[in-house]
């Protein structure tokens, strides 16, 4: 038997009984959208974490099972309301499963009470109030950080590129975005490597009607969207921000790239070709070797040559990310192809992994999974 959580727990078995660490509780604001069932459905599984309060602004005094019946017998939480008195109580980690501009006015009062703090949103993915400005006016929003002291605490949740800063002492991370995942994996071995022209590289990615998140929008009635694709926020991406700054931390060189964001008719996965003249030298075989090196201790990444045919299919439901590596000798290009489940790996899955990092767990836990097939 197991003793209940925060006091240590007492685990019985034919050998005698044993002390172990108590459960993780957690707590997930705006958990009735689609990153809030996606990281409920993976702390459900989580062997260390008890999902402790459920919180929306929406859907209040639903049940969790009532909402997303797939959930029945696993999660018979209520949602609710962020005013209640049971929402103030401390939990160890918090999830923002927020838009933009509510956990920056949130995330101070929970970690006041001794909370780790996971963001979806973009409130705490830059460290300087001018870096975020420059992501709020892309999206329309407010540019004024109304938690600037607290950007500098934070730290952008990537794990493959900040995992020495993901640990125990961390308080605050910002979850990247679900774009941004995609492109900053595919393409920070070339930017670190040096295998491309700076000055070259374009992104063009696909992402499912998903990724707009649940939310009422004529554009993505299924009427709208069925056998349709199109562009959109050509004029500047708010990843775009993101990705670009990432690339120039690991080449010390100011770099820019045309990004070019698309929706297609498809529920989730994001797919992002990535492209770049190759600097003189480079061959398929020495741009593998330096895809293969950089990504050598990154689980949730998997390198694969031009001969495999796979898409997004094959990442569905999981953490993974699946990179093709290809050389287009003809026009001397890297090629690299890209694939996520963006609630996943683009979202909650990658919220977990931080979790885990926080508390000092292995990144697997609770993630390791293949996904789902077809």
């Amino acid at each position: 038997m197991i003793s209940g959580p925060g006091e240590g727990r007492r685990l019985t078995c034919r050998r005698g009984t044993y002390t172990v660490s108590p459960m993780i509780t957690a707590k997930v604001i705006g958990a009735g959208g689609y990153g809030g069932v996606g990281i409920v459905e993976l702390l459900l599984a989580h062997p260390e974490v008890e999902l402790k309060t459920l919180v929306a602004q929406a859907d209040v005094g639903m049940k969790m099972s009532e909402l997303y019946p797939h959930l029945t017998g696993y999660c018979e939480l209520p949602i609710l309301p962020p005013d209640d008195p049971a929402v103030a109580e401390p939990a160890d980690v918090v999830f923002f499963a927020t838009p933009d501009g509510v956990a920056m006015q949130a995330a101070r009062g929970e970690i006041e009470k001794g909370a780790k703090v996971i963001d979806y949103s973009g409130d705490f993915r830059f460290r300087t109030p001018e870096e975020y400005a420059e992501y709020a006016r892309r999206i329309g929003k407010d540019p004024n950080h109304k938690a600037k002291d607290l950007l500098a605490e934070s730290v952008y949740g990537l794990p493959e590129l900040h995992r020495p800063e993901i640990n125990k002492d961390t308080k605050l991370v910002g979850n990247v975005g679900c774009f941004a995942i995609g492109v900053i994996l595919g393409l920070a071995p070339a930017i670190k490597h040096r295998l491309v022209d700076l000055t070259s590289l374009i992104c063009d990615c696909k992402t499912g009607v998903s990724g707009a998140g649940k939310k009422p929008n004529p554009g993505f009635h299924y009427p709208a969207r069925y056998d349709h694709m199109n562009a959109y926020r050509l004029t500047g991406h708010q990843h775009v921000v993101e990705v670009e700054r990432e690339m120039t931390a690991l080449c010390d060189q100011e770099v820019r790239l045309t990004f070019t964001p698309q929706v297609v008719p498809t529920c989730r996965g994001i797919l992002s070709c990535i492209y770049g003249t190759l600097e003189a030298g480079m061959t398929l075989d020495k741009v593998l070797e330096a895809y293969r090196a950089f990504h050598q201790d990154n689980y949730f990444v998997r390198i694969f040559d031009r001969n495999v045919a796979i898409g997004t299919q094959h990442v569905r439901g999981s953490n993974f990310c699946n990179l093709i590596v290809d050389v287009d000798e003809r026009t001397n290009r890297l090629r690299v192809i890209s694939h996520i489940d963006n609630l996943v790996k683009g979202q909650a899955g990658n919220a977990l992994q931080n979790m885990n990092l926080l508390f000092g767990l292995p990144e697997q836990t609770g993630l390791d999974r293949p996904g789902q097939y077809p």
